[in-house]
C-alpha cells in the first residue's frame, strides 16, 4: 500500500515581483511526495527549485493552486499559523547555515523548541547535538566552528522538533567535498531513523541518485521524475 502524501502540489503557480515586472517561477507544479520517502529536486539555476522547497515549508505563498502539507492546505492559513505548521511538522536546512552568531550550539538548536513551549528543550537539544557528533561543542559559538560543524548544528536544529518533513536546500553548498559527503551521511541516516520525509534540492546528480526519487524541473515545471535504483543509499 503506497503511503499516504506528506506533500501534495496540485497546479502550483509561483509568481514574483522584480524589476523587469512580474516573474513566473513556477508555473503549474503538481507533484506528491510520500511520508518516509527521500526526494531529490534537481534542475538548472533559476528553475525553481529553491521557491518550490520555500512553498513547500510556508516561507512563500503560492500565487495559484493548492498547496498541501502534513494533511493541512496551506492556503487559508495566516503567517502565524504556518509558523506553527513549521514548528510542528518541518525542519529546514539551508545552504547558509543560519545560525544565531549570539548563541551557543546548545542554544541554537534549543530555540525551536523553546519557542514551542517545550521546558525540556535544553536537554532535548543536548541529545540531538550528541547525535551529529557535537556533544564536546555545546558552548561553543557559531564562529568557533567549522563550517561542517555549523552544518551539523543546522541539522541538528531541524530535526530536534522529530518534524514528518524535512526540506535541504543545497545543504552542502558551502562544505568541501568530503566535509559535504559526511554531511549529507548524516542527513540521510538521521531521515530514514526518524521515519521522516527528506527533499532535497541539489545540483550534485551523484547526490540525488542516493535519493528514493529524483524529481527534475525546468522554466518551474515538473519535466521528470523517476525512482532510483535505491543501491547507492548503503554507499559509504
Amino acid at each position: 500500500m503506497t503511503a499516504a502524501p506528506i506533500v501534495r502540489f496540485t497546479d502550483v503557480h509561483l509568481d514574483m515581483a522584480s524589476d523587469a515586472g512580474m516573474v513566473n517561477i513556477l508555473r503549474g507544479i503538481t507533484l506528491e511526495v510520500a511520508a518516509g520517502e527521500i526526494a531529490a529536486v534537481v534542475g538548472p539555476s533559476g528553475a525553481g527549485k529553491s521557491s518550490l522547497m520555500m512553498v513547500a515549508g510556508g516561507l512563500e505563498r503560492a500565487t495559484a493552486g493548492r498547496v498541501e502539507v502534513a494533511g493541512r492546505d496551506l492556503g487559508p492559513l495566516d503567517e502565524d499559523a504556518r509558523a506553527r505548521l513549521r514548528r510542528e511538522h518541518i525542519g529546514i536546512v539551508f545552504q547558509g547555515f543560519h545560525l544565531i552568531p549570539t548563541m551557543t550550539a546548545l542554544e541554537n538548536v534549543a530555540l525551536p523548541l523553546e519557542f514551542g513551549g517545550r521546558r525540556d528543550a535544553f536537554e532535548v537539544a543536548e541529545a540531538a547535538l550528541g547525535r551529529v557528533g557535537l556533544a564536546p561543542r555545546l558552548a561553543h559559538y557559531p564562529a568557533q566552528l567549522s563550517g561542517g560543524e555549523q552544518q551539523r548544528v543546522a541539522v541538528a536544529r531541524a530535526l530536534v522538533g522529530r518534524p514528518r518533513l524535512l526540506l535541504a536546500d543545497e545543504p552542502t553548498g558551502n562544505l568541501d567535498g568530503a566535509t559535504g559527503k559526511q554531511v549529507m551521511d548524516l542527513l540521510f541516516e538521521l531521515a530514514r531513523a526518524e521515519g521522516a520525509t527528506l527533499i532535497l534540492v541539489t545540483h550534485d546528480m551523484a547526490l540525488a541518485e542516493r535519493c528514493d526519487r529524483i524529481v527534475r524541473i525546468a522554466d518551474g515545471l515538473v519535466v521528470d521524475d523517476r525512482r532510483t535504483s535505491g543501491v547507492a543509499l548503503a554507499a559509504q
